[in-house]
């Protein structure tokens, strides 16, 4: 594996806060820690109001454009996805040395509402990332997301938390 670079920065877009708490705690002690091998930001986009007016497809429409107010056109964004292409934790570790390699300097992954994505953020986005073929609530993935993130960096640096 080639050399341990750090000249990226990873931005997590989130869609709505979370009130439970052991999302919350277990998000902090992730996002603590990631913050020790990159930068790091968290951007929570505000969970759309009265929605029962509104369509699925508006409702993607309108968290599309809050999504893209937050994304520089040098941004590469990858979606976390029900259809993105899988990595076990090794294989993810290599693909996140790979865009530190690449000279990007903002990696944004993007966890979307209950309903997906809209068709504006799949043409602006360079990927996707599945974190399983099972389902789960947009709350848990951003969870699962950091601990793998997490994973994917102490790997990189040889540390012991992978097989622990």
């Amino acid at each position: 594996m080639k050399q341990y670079i750090v000249n990226m920065k990873i931005t997590l877009i989130l869609n709505g806060k979370t009130e439970d708490d052991y999302i919350v705690n277990g998000f902090a002690i992730y996002e603590q820690r990631l913050r020790h091998y990159l930068p790091f930001e968290t951007i929570v986009i505000p969970a759309l109001k009265n929605t029962k007016a509104l369509s699925i497809e508006q409702q993607k429409q309108k968290e599309g454009e809050l999504i893209l107010k937050n994304i520089q056109s040098s941004d590469k964004l990858l979606l976390l996805d029900e259809n993105g292409k899988e990595y076990n934790s090794v294989n993810f570790s290599e693909f996140i040395q790979q865009q530190m390699n690449s000279g990007i300097k903002n990696l944004v992954f993007v966890i979307g509402g209950p309903y997906g994505f809209s068709d504006e953020i799949y043409k602006r986005a360079n990927g996707k990332i599945s974190l399983s073929k099972m389902t789960f609530s947009h709350q848990m993935v951003r969870l699962f997301f950091a601990e793998q993130l997490y994973r994917a960096m102490t790997i990189l640096k040889n540390e012991p938390y992978h097989h622990s």
